[in-house]
C-alpha cells in the first residue's frame, strides 16, 4: 500500500502552529482572569470554555458563519488582507485553535491560582516590576500546569476532525489532516488506509500523553523529595 505522507505533515504543522497561539493567548488570558474581578467573568469564563461542551460541528458551523465569505470577519479578512479562511489550512488552524483553547486556558488558570500570592506580594514589596514579577516568580512555578496546558492542546489540535472538516473542507494535499483523512478513506473504502492513519494518530496521543504522564510523575517525585 503506498500511503502519502501530506496528512501527517499537515496535522503536524496544524497542531504546533495553533498550539502555539493558543498557549500566548490562554498564558495572557488565564493570567487577567485570575488577577481580576469584574461583573460578568463567570459568564465570560463560560464563553471560553464553551468547545468543550459543543460538539464540533457546531463549532465548525459558527466558524464557517463568522469567517465564510459573507460572514464578518471572513469580509474584513478578504477585503483589507487578501486572506481567504475557508477551504485553507489557515481555517484548519483557526478551528484547531478555537477547540483547543479551553484546554489550555484551564490549564493556565489552574496553574496561576495554584502559585501562592505571597511570594507575589514580597516580590513588589522588593520593587520588581509587574512584567518582572511574571517571568521571575509567577511562570516558573506555575510552568508545570502551562506545559500540561501546552501538551494537551497539541494533542487536541492533532486529531481535530469535526471542525476542521466545516471550515477547512477536504483537498488532498491542503487540508488533508489525519482525521480527516481516515474519514475520507473509510468513505471510499480504502480500510487499510484508514487503519494505517488510525495507528499512525493513535501512536502519536498515545506518546505524548505517556510522556506527559512520565513528566508529571518525575516532577511530583522531585517535589516530595525536596519536602
Amino acid at each position: 500500500m503506498e500511503t502519502n505522507l501530506t496528512p501527517l505533515l499537515l496535522s503536524l504543522q496544524v497542531a504546533v502552529l495553533s498550539t502555539s497561539i493558543v498557549f500566548v493567548i490562554g498564558i495572557a488570558l488565564a493570567r487577567c482572569m485570575t488577577r481580576r474581578h469584574f461583573f460578568g467573568k463567570h459568564v465570560l469564563e463560560s464563553f471560553f470554555l464553551l468547545p468543550l461542551v459543543l460538539p464540533p460541528t457546531v463549532v465548525g458551523f459558527g466558524l464557517l458563519l463568522l469567517f465564510g465569505k459573507n460572514g464578518f470577519l471572513g469580509k474584513l479578512l478578504d477585503q483589507w488582507f487578501g486572506i481567504t479562511v475557508v477551504f485553507t489550512l489557515t481555517g484548519a488552524v483557526i478551528a484547531s485553535i478555537v477547540v483547543s483553547f479551553p484546554l489550555m486556558y484551564q490549564s493556565a488558570v489552574a496553574a496561576f491560582t495554584s502559585v501562592d500570592r505571597r511570594l507575589e506580594d514580597a516580590a513588589r514589596t522588593m520593587g520588581a516590576s509587574e512584567w518582572r514579577l511574571f517571568w521571575t516568580v509567577v511562570f516558573p512555578l506555575a510552568w508545570p500546569g502551562l506545559l500540561a496546558g501546552f501538551v494537551l492542546s497539541f494533542a487536541r489540535g492533532l486529531g481535530e476532525f469535526g471542525a476542521t472538516l466545516m471550515l477547512a473542507g477536504y483537498l488532498p494535499g491542503r487540508t488533508d489532516t489525519i482525521p480527516v483523512a481516515i474519514y475520507f478513506a473509510v468513505e471510499s473504502g480504502q480500510m487499510e488506509k484508514a487503519m494505517f492513519w488510525v495507528i499512525i494518530i493513535v501512536a502519536l496521543g498515545m506518546s505524548t500523553t505517556l510522556w506527559l504522564n512520565w513528566w508529571s510523575r518525575r516532577n511530583l517525585r522531585r517535589y516530595a523529595n525536596q519536602k
